[in-house]
């Protein structure tokens, strides 16, 4: 099984402890005649009005919703699938490499879902697998600390800022540690696609000691707080949700390009229950759906009808952003390749070393 992630096991899920949580929201009706089971790598915490919204339209089914890390996910359909044939009606993963992989193996099944017609090409793949959310991945500031300094707005005005080498940056530019984040590699693997200097600009990440994290949460506290001034393709979602409580805190939609990734759901091949399924994906498309994530999760959606929220200057920094969606299709598996991670990582070092 780990024969070809072993290599990516500490990216995706980052130590050996399952973090598993299973969560019972029973029918509001009380009957329970259906029950739709999960799986998903979003916080519960994010999805609760999505799932009781749903609930007030379907009040006669429960949903048990179980909240894993992504390989553990993609495992666990796998094993499930291999062994007893049966295993969640969904999966919902922000790995949009490895739910690609599930359908490329045929752990997924096509579903014809009417209101993925709506939806743009590059989010979708043979009915199988869909993008329900468009993520940016945003550089954040420290707004006390650009008061008397221009604000970089392009990965070459970021460099050359870098370069300036300024006494009281050193230690405070921060990003993902791609060899433990999944995330943080894809991020990278499209930078090194899209962007001909990228290891130049992470050559100035490392002469001026930047600090490599796993968590997206860390990094927007460490940027809110002023410790950090900068953070590198740090996922917008999550600085989004937090940018009414931290006053301190700025999002930037780099103006060359902005890479959007976009949360993948699926119904399994072995789902015990194809049609609850497909009734949560149908919702998760719809413009009801959509409009929800966008409000109250703090999701992008992906659904063309539905208009980004949020303050104007972040709405007028989208409308000025070049964004750039990772298309949903087997060139992902890419990122799965041990050469070419291999590659990439050891690229990665070299440049943080100045190489």
């Amino acid at each position: 099984m780990f024969g070809l992630f072993g290599v990516i096991l500490a990216s995706h899920l980052g130590t050996g402890t399952s973090y598993a949580k299973a969560y019972d929201f029973p029918a509001i009706s009380g009957k329970e005649n259906n029950v739709i089971t999960i799986y998903s790598v979003t916080d519960v915490d994010i999805f609760q009005d999505i799932i009781a919204d749903f609930q007030q339209i379907f009040p006669d089914i429960s949903i048990i919703y179980h909240d894993l890390q992504s390989l553990e996910l993609y495992e666990r359909i796998q094993e499930e699938t291999l062994k007893d044939n049966v295993t969640a009606d969904i999966a919902i993963s922000s790995a949009m490499d490895l739910q690609m992989k599930l359908a490329n193996d045929g752990f997924a099944q096509p579903v014809e879902i009417s209101t993925a017609q709506e939806m743009p090409s590059w989010s979708q793949w043979r009915n199988e697998v869909f993008g329900f959310t468009s993520e940016p991945a945003v550089t954040i500031y420290s707004k006390k600390y650009f008061e008397n300094h221009a604000l970089p707005k392009t990965r070459l005005e970021l460099q050359r800022f870098l370069a300036e080498r300024h006494a009281d940056l050193f230690g405070r530019i921060a990003t993902y540690d791609i060899e433990r984040s999944g995330v943080g590699f894809l991020f990278m693997g499209v930078d090194s696609e899209r962007y001909k200097g990228i290891w130049n600009l992470v050559k100035s990440f490392g002469a001026n000691g930047v600090k490599l994290s796993t968590n997206s949460s860390a990094i927007i506290n460490n940027v809110n707080s002023g410790k950090y001034v900068i953070g590198y393709n740090v996922l917008g979602s999550y600085a989004l949700a937090r940018l009414e409580s931290s006053p301190n805190l700025g999002i930037l939609y780099p103006e060359d390009y902005t890479t959007v990734l976009s949360r993948l759901a699926l119904i399994p091949k072995a789902a015990k229950s194809k049609e609850t399924g497909k009734l949560f994906l149908e919702y998760l498309l719809s413009e009801r759906g959509q409009k929800l994530l966008t409000n109250s999760a703090k999701l992008s959606a992906v659904h063309p009808a539905v208009k980004a929220s949020g303050p104007k200057e972040i709405l007028a920094a989208q409308a000025r952003s070049n964004l750039q969606p990772i298309k949903v299709g087997p060139g992902l598996l890419v990122y799965l390749d041990q050469v070419k991670r291999r590659k990439t990582i050891n690229q990665w070092n070299k440049s943080l070393r100045g190489e």
